[in-house]
């Protein structure tokens, strides 16, 4: 969506539309026009590199009808998972549904999983593992459910948030699954690049650090092949990316496999040339309560006298993890504080605006901010349609 007059007419239509739809709630929307560009800009960059096959990333996208409607767009039933409660889902729904695990699990995680659903025992879930002991865990979980576990391996490519860095280590984890080929099949590797584009470039630039990421990735590739030819084959699952690296992934990439989703709705800390192609999905409405035309600050009269160039809305709910984007120039009071229940916002007293008109914030995460409305609302032609999300 581009700026300024286009922006101001999409938020005074959307203020329009939700007024008379007697919601009369905060409401998080969905722009269905904008997704749609971009998968279909995320679409034309994978064909760059065909040999990449797209994951969603669904705590970043956590709500069925979305997930359903993105993967239709991609072909695609592969899908990264960092919360067990959203596994069943994602099985339920997508017959033939491929999950990797984000993170690895509790041990206790992994057996609540087996011991519960035990219709689920055998289906496609790839366990992630970053150190022997877990993996023994799991091998004794895997003995006592007779179940084979499918083991992806996680490697550190720079980021520095756990998982093997070393030759030794993954030769110990892969001598172990060699050991015990009834209840552990090798499924492939993850290594999650997101610091390239994050690091200041005055200490290291994104095309170098990307280029380093790649290179540890393709050493531990080459160790496997060498060592472990009979755990090699050409469908091992090696997964790399996050929305943030996806653009250097799509261009070259040792990977395969490629996890994305908070950009497909653009929120705010996914602002980056990298992405600059992308524009915001994704909205919370919050209706205006009161409309003050000063703030007033309790226990400070003085102040409350010096001449304001803004007036004062109270509005339903606040204190997202979101930043105030329409009316523009709107902002928290930095003296007042802020509010979960009634947020006092500023804005300019020439701004035209009344009780029961919207407010409008743009999500910094949507993993953080799915989950917190029961509802997520698409928003196309004037008309909303309620999708359930994941609450948890």
């Amino acid at each position: 969506m581009v700026k300024n007059a286009q922006a101001h007419a999409f938020f005074q239509q959307l203020n329009q539309d939700l007024r008379h739809s007697a919601f009369g709630l905060p409401r998080l929307i969905l722009d269905e026009d904008q997704l749609k560009r971009n998968i279909q800009h995320a679409q034309q960059q994978l064909h760059k590199n065909k040999h990449l096959k797209p994951r969603l990333v669904v705590k970043s996208l956590a709500s069925l009808q979305l997930l359903q409607t993105v993967a239709t767009h991609f072909q695609t039933q592969r899908f990264m998972v960092f919360h067990l409660p959203q596994i069943l889902p994602i099985l339920e729904s997508f017959s033939s549904a491929d999950v990797l695990m984000g993170k690895p699990m509790p041990a206790s995680t992994v057996e609540y999983f087996y011991l519960r659903f035990t219709s689920w025992n055998t289906s496609n879930i790839q366990w992630l593992v970053d150190t022997p002991q877990r993996l023994i865990a799991y091998l004794d979980i895997a003995r006592r459910y007779a179940v084979r576990l499918q083991i992806n391996i996680e490697i550190d490519v720079g980021l520095h948030r756990g998982g093997i860095s070393s030759a030794q280590e993954l030769v110990a984890l892969l001598k172990i699954i060699e050991a015990h080929p009834e209840q552990l099949k090798f499924s492939g590797l993850m290594g999650y690049d997101a610091h390239v584009t994050k690091l200041p470039s005055i200490i290291k630039k994104a095309d170098v650090a990307y280029a380093e990421s790649q290179q540890i990735y393709q050493h531990f590739i080459e160790i496997i092949q060498a060592q472990f030819p009979q755990l090699w084959h050409e469908e091992l699952c090696l997964n790399g990316g996050g929305s943030p690296s996806f653009n250097f992934h799509v261009k070259q990439s040792v990977c395969n496999d490629l996890s994305f989703g908070s950009m497909l709705l653009k929120p705010s800390d996914f602002d980056s040339t990298h992405l600059e192609a992308l524009k915001p999905a994704l909205w919370i409405a919050s209706p205006v309560l009161k409309v003050l035309e000063n703030t007033d600050l309790p226990g400070m009269p003085l102040l409350s006298k010096l001449p304001y160039k803004d007036k004062a809305l109270f509005i339903y709910g606040g204190y997202w993890m979101a930043d105030y984007v329409y009316p523009k120039g709107a902002h928290p009071h930095l003296l007042y504080g802020r509010s979960s229940n009634q947020e006092l916002v500023n804005v300019s007293k020439k701004t035209q605006i009344d009780v029961d008109d919207y407010v409008f914030l743009r999500p910094t995460q949507s993993e953080a901010i799915i989950p917190q409305f029961s509802q997520l609302y698409c928003y196309k032609n004037n008309v909303f349609e309620a999708w359930e999300t994941f609450r948890e």
